[in-house]
């Protein structure tokens, strides 16, 4: 029982974190240490990322009719349109495939770490902060996803990859990404959210693969019970972020950034000492 508590609690942290650019890992780690739970197993390894997989399925949800390229409403330009999208969505996520391909155990073994995730909370909580300030007043140049050109796809790709060092969140990294090339808040969001379904997929069957999946069904439910959570929590955070941004800019981001990077320094430090 206890340990189904646990599981909602993570399931809930994932589903805000992961869509929120404020970096699902940094606060996983911090919750785990926080709740005094062991996660240092195959099995837990595996739930960190197949329980994305429920945060996928929101965006899915959601956003359904527009990623559907086969649907009976649509003009055959909107689904060739569609299949378009998809295409950039695949571009996008080479980069971050090949690199994590190459260098998933590495990033393991020397970037999962305190040190490194309450850096990177910190260094692009600035970021998001000098970004917004440089793009106030300026008008995007990309207002629809229709307007982001391969090149522009291909170069948030490449910022996808900054994400694989774990604190920068993948969402907070592309987002930046997007605006530097002039795209608006709601078009950076939202290719944003459309890249993560191969990405995240990806990376889950890579885990099952490399873990296996001898799980007992205890286990399994655990599994599955935080997908849940995580779909229903990431539901709701995706549509407070595309109703938030519509009328406030990601600054706030910036500073939650900031602010949890220097307490994970300083808990992880004091306890380091004692």
């Amino acid at each position: 029982m206890l340990e189904a508590l646990k599981v909602i609690i993570l399931g809930i942290v994932e589903g805000i974190t992961e869509w929120l650019p404020i970096s699902s890992t940094g606060h996983l780690i911090l919750v785990e240490k926080l709740i005094n739970m062991d996660t240092t197993g195959a099995f837990w390894s595996m739930f960190n990322v197949v329980i994305q997989l429920g945060a996928i399925m929101a965006v899915v949800v959601i956003y359904f009719h527009k990623l559907n390229p086969f649907s009976n409403t649509k003009t055959q330009k909107q689904k060739m349109l569609t299949i378009q999208l998809w295409v950039k969505v695949l571009i996008a996520s080479v980069p971050a495939a090949i690199i994590g391909l190459l260098f998933d155990d590495f990033i393991d073994k020397h970037f999962m770490n305190y040190v490194v995730v309450a850096l990177m909370l910190i260094v692009y909580g600035v970021l998001f902060i000098v970004v917004e300030k440089r793009h106030e007043g300026v008008e995007p140049k990309i207002k629809r996803l229709s307007d982001l050109d391969l090149k522009t796809v291909a170069l948030i790709g490449v910022f996808q990859v900054l994400a694989l060092i774990p604190g920068t969140s993948r969402s907070g990294a592309t987002i930046i990404g997007g605006l530097l090339l002039g795209a608006s808040r709601s078009v950076a969001a939202e290719f944003t959210f459309f890249l993560a379904i191969p990405v995240m997929f990806g990376a889950s069957l890579l885990k099952v693969i490399k873990l296996g999946f001898a799980i007992s069904a205890g286990q399994f439910f655990l599994l599955i019970l935080g997908c849940v959570v995580s779909f229903g929590v990431s539901y709701l955070a995706i549509k407070f972020l595309m109703s938030y941004i519509k009328k406030n800019d990601f600054k706030v981001f910036g500073y939650y950034r900031i602010v949890l990077g220097i307490i994970v320094l300083l808990y992880f430090g004091i306890t380091a000492l004692f």
